[in-house]
């Protein structure tokens, strides 16, 4: 009898080791063929669940995290300016495709990392509410201004337009690095791989708020990066 029930433990936690080193040494790196759709909508920089969408002046803030704590442009993207913004959160899960894409076709014209302030905060809260679907997906999540970031400006063209294109790739406490493959001046077209975020984290896209624009996506929407349209 304790012979078997030694061999089932056994069995159960190679299993369980085998499972941990298949996802984090094969699966979590996976990158399938994207297809982004015909048009120019800005599409979603990554795969997950949308956390937050706001149309916000300069000194609007964004969220509310929790009481007594908001989150503003400024807070978020480390760069603020008078003129009105689209920001849309999505929440990639440790079991999302990591890999990040372009929202539009251009340049890139800065890549800016941003250390911890002072530490990289674990994103449980937001993990566990966004697997119940409990909204605001985004309470109690003060790695949203805290954690370190790398903020990504993409020149563009939406709809004959000239357009700015903000990515903030938000690292997770156990991330293990954040990665822009497209050296500043180079170019980048429309769904194509930028870069990638190692472990589970957020991306944020930001761009100027203009008349012409539909915002398509409301917190709670799973989206896929390269493929779903944010905004139209």
């Amino acid at each position: 009898m304790i012979t078997t029930w030694f061999i089932w433990i056994a069995l159960g936690l190679t299993l369980g080791l085998g499972g941990a080193l298949f996802w984090r040494y094969y699966w979590f790196f996976r990158n399938p063929e994207r297809q982004a759709p015909t048009g120019e909508g800005l599409l979603s920089p990554a795969d997950g669940k949308v956390v937050y969408v706001r149309k916000v002046g300069a000194n609007e803030p964004v969220i509310s995290i929790k009481k007594g704590q908001e989150a503003r442009i400024v807070d978020i993207l480390k760069e603020n300016d008078a003129d009105p913004k689209v920001i849309i959160g999505v929440f990639m899960s440790p079991f999302d495709v990591h890999y990040n894409r372009s929202p539009l076709t251009g340049v890139v014209q800065a890549i800016t990392h941003y250390p911890a302030e002072p530490k990289n905060l674990h994103m449980g809260a937001m993990h566990w509410r966004s697997l119940l679907n409990r909204l605001p997906l985004y309470h109690n999540s003060l790695h949203i201004t805290q954690n370190e970031r790398t903020v990504t400006r993409i020149k563009g063209m939406f709809k004959a337009t000239a357009l700015t294109a903000y990515i903030i790739q938000i690292a997770a406490k156990s991330v293990r690095g954040i990665d822009v493959f497209i050296p500043v001046d180079g170019a980048v077209a429309r769904g194509a791989v930028f870069g990638m975020i190692r472990i589970g984290s957020q991306v944020d896209l930001v761009v100027p708020w203009r008349p012409d624009m539909e915002i398509r996506v409301v917190p709670g929407d799973r989206v896929r990066a390269g493929e779903s349209v944010l905004i139209a």
